[in-house]
């Protein structure tokens, strides 16, 4: 199921980290917590969390778009996110 509106990410973004990273539980996760440099998420779990939202949301995410602008937290994700669907659905027309 492809969903693309902010509300709906955030939640499945958000649960899914909680889910797959026992440490976020622990640490206490908030949407602007820095993932990586916490030591929450290493360098493989991103690729967890890449295959987590291209299978969700219908993304492909390309290798050069593995920052931490994109990928530093979960606000990062849901904008990074919301930012592909968008182009996503105006080169769809």
């Amino acid at each position: 199921m492809i969903m693309s509106n902010t509300n709906e990410i955030q939640p499945r973004v958000r649960a899914f980290i909680l889910q797959k990273f026992p440490p976020a539980r622990k640490r206490g996760l908030t949407d602007d917590l820095l993932l990586l440099e916490s030591g929450i998420i290493d360098s493989l779990g991103v690729l967890d969390v890449v295959g987590f939202l291209e299978e969700t949301f219908g993304i492909k995410v390309e290798d050069e778009e593995l920052t931490p602008e994109n990928f530093g937290s979960v606000n990062c994700m849901v904008s990074f996110v919301s930012q592909k669907r968008s182009w996503f659905d105006a080169t769809a027309v």
